[in-house]
């Protein structure tokens, strides 16, 4: 029996499409030089791959002659994110944060510096955090948006600058603080909101990544102070990380 034929790839798509993907990966723009050495292509032909991408802008050209990817890829992926049933991807887990935590849970996308709530469950108790669906909060204040902040940070870092509002005495207004506030997120798997947002009530968020690693939405617990259950910060978080991974788990395969 014959094998079926490979089909064929159009070589100059995709070394266009390498060339976006390393500068969508990188954590700093780079030159025509060392993206071709890293893809081994000629200078040459990257040049001109570059200017094409340029020109239908996923790539904008430095004035230090670097190029870096822009925000249309992400805005590409968030077309492909508006077909995917996220909220029925996501509702078992939140459903099972809800019993587990007795709070309350939110999902939600970013959306320019903010993040939206496009699902949530309320909590029962009689002292309880509350959000609408369809409201919004700044990235760097709130558990959601710090978890999907750290996950996209290479991107995200030089726009959040200089957007870093305060909104309580907690709020982080620095980029070094925010710096550090994202390495420690990245390091131990979820991000923790200590009341940066609205004064005594907490959040935990995790991002929900594509396969790729980029977060397109997170989820969320939030609670008051007051709510802090014996287990501890590091449980909540653990519990919402988990959740988060395996509804990305579920998106790598929609």
């Amino acid at each position: 029996m014959t094998a079926p034929k490979e089909p064929k790839v159009d070589s100059t798509l995709a070394k266009g499409l390498s060339i976006l993907e390393k500068l969508a990966g990188s954590n700093s723009s780079m030159g025509v030089t060392e993206l071709a050495k890293s893809l081994d292509l000629t200078k040459s032909n990257t040049f001109r791959l570059l200017q094409s991408l340029t020109a239908l802008g996923y790539v904008k050209h430095n004035p230090d002659k670097t190029y870096a990817a822009t925000l249309k890829t992400w805005q590409v992926g968030r077309a492909l994110l508006d077909n995917l049933n996220l909220r029925e991807l996501a509702a078992p887990e939140m459903k099972h944060l809800s019993q587990e935590t007795g709070e309350a849970i939110y999902l939600a996308v970013p959306e320019n510096l903010q993040v939206v709530y496009i699902d949530k469950l309320d909590s029962p108790k009689p002292i309880r955090s509350w959000n609408p669906i369809g409201g919004s909060a700044p990235l760097h204040c709130v558990g959601t948006g710090k978890a999907i902040l750290a996950q996209n940070y290479a991107a995200l870092r030089p726009q959040v600058s200089g957007q870093l509002t305060r909104h309580t005495d907690l709020s982080l207004t620095n980029l070094a603080d925010l710096d550090a506030d994202v390495e420690e997120t990245l390091r131990r798997g979820f991000a923790y909101d200590r009341g940066e947002f609205r004064e005594r009530i907490l959040s935990f968020g995790a991002a929900i990544t594509l396969p790729t690693g980029e977060a397109i939405a997170a989820l969320g617990v939030s609670l008051p102070d007051v709510n802090m259950p014996q287990k501890g910060a590091d449980w909540l978080g653990s519990l919402v990380a988990h959740a988060a991974q395996s509804i990305s788990a579920k998106v790598g395969r929609t």
